[in-house]
């Protein structure tokens, strides 16, 4: 599940990491309502979706940090005669810091959001999983 709107959440309008608040908030909205209608949610699932969506984009934002581009940054590593291994170290461990300390919002907003579902929604999103390009397709 959470893979999944990580997923989407990868490119904002080709915009990817630079995309604006306008465009994350306009992706969010189209993402919502798409997986709404796929599974029927009625309004409090449906902020409870919304509330996902902000913790990842949270977690999104803390993973890029200050980097204009993720792209620069790796490519910097190799700029020299010699792989800068303390700056590839450093990005590892900064990235890691991102991802765990917003992690436990992310699944805890995840869990509402599952467990509000009712079991047929649940089935869904299941059978939504184990079918590649999930609902992309339909």
């Amino acid at each position: 599940l959470i893979g999944g709107l990580s997923a989407c959440g990868h490119r904002h309008d080709g915009q990817g990491w630079q995309a604006s608040a306008e465009e994350q908030a306009k992706f969010k909205g189209k993402m919502v309502d798409r997986v709404s209608s796929k599974l029927d949610l009625n309004d409090d699932q449906k902020k409870k979706l919304g509330t996902l969506a902000d913790k990842l984009q949270e977690q999104r934002t803390a993973l890029k940090g200050k980097t204009v581009s993720p792209r620069a940054e790796v490519e910097a590593l190799v700029a020299g005669d010699k792989f800068d291994r303390t700056r590839a170290q450093a990005l590892v461990t900064e990235k890691t810091a991102a991802i765990t300390g917003k992690s436990t919002e992310v699944i805890a907003a995840a869990g509402d959001f599952y467990d509000s579902l009712t079991p047929a929604q649940q089935t869904k999103v299941r059978e939504f999983m184990q079918k590649r390009g999930g609902w992309r397709k339909g």
